[in-house]
Formats: C-alpha cells, sequence, structure tokens
C-alpha cells in the first residue's frame, strides 16, 4: 500500500523555522522526483519545492533563498527546511511525487501556521 506521511508541522512566529519531514512507501519514493505542495485556507493546491533522485532542486519564486528541500534515499524520506517564515507560509503542506502518471493519493498533511 503507496503511503506518505508528513509531519512536523505546527505553530509558529513570523521569521521562525520548521522542517517538515515526509515519509514515503518505497513503491512512490526510489526513483522518482519529489516534491512539496501546500494548500494555503480558502485557496487550491501549490506547488512549493521539488527535487530529484539525484538532488537538484526547484522552487517556487515566493520561497526561494527560504525553503530548502532535500531527501535520504535509504529512508524513503524528504525534507522541508522553512526559514524566515512569513503569515503567508500558513497552509497545509503535503509530499508526493511530481510525477502525475505515478502520484499517489494524497496524505493527511501537515499544518504550518505561521503568526504575525
Amino acid at each position: 500500500q503507496v503511503q506518505l506521511v508528513e509531519s512536523g508541522g505546527g505553530l509558529v512566529q513570523a521569521g521562525g523555522s520548521l522542517r517538515l519531514s515526509c515519509a514515503a512507501s518505497e513503491s512512490i519514493f526510489s526513483g522518482n522526483p519529489m516534491g512539496w505542495y501546500r494548500q494555503p485556507p480558502g485557496k487550491q493546491r501549490e506547488f512549493v519545492a521539488a527535487i530529484t533522485s539525484r538532488g537538484i532542486t526547484n522552487y517556487a519564486d515566493s520561497v526561494k533563498g527560504r525553503f530548502t528541500i532535500s531527501r535520504d534515499n535509504a529512508k524513503n524520506t524528504v525534507y522541508l527546511q522553512m526559514n524566515s517564515l512569513k503569515p503567508e507560509d500558513t497552509a497545509v503542506y503535503y509530499c508526493n511525487t511530481i510525477l502525475r502518471s505515478a502520484r499517489a493519493d494524497w496524505g493527511q498533511g501537515t499544518q504550518v501556521t505561521v503568526s504575525s
């Protein structure tokens, strides 16, 4: 059974940091580019960052310079280090492969709330 389990969210003041983790089943993680997405309140889910199996990264303009995506291929885990958080970063954060053809059902996500 393919699973994605996100964790690490919480309530933080503006300017603070959080580190999110996503544990994935090997079937979806191994060899696939992985991404973080977020869904702000009342809005559509949006792309945040992606990383290939070899570590090449890509970021949404809104998070460049503040967020860092990484992965541990031995643990089938992808991380998102979030620094200099802003209230507009408030959202539920999800991970999944960025390959639509291989995408698994979305997990529960992890809530990130940034207070001003």
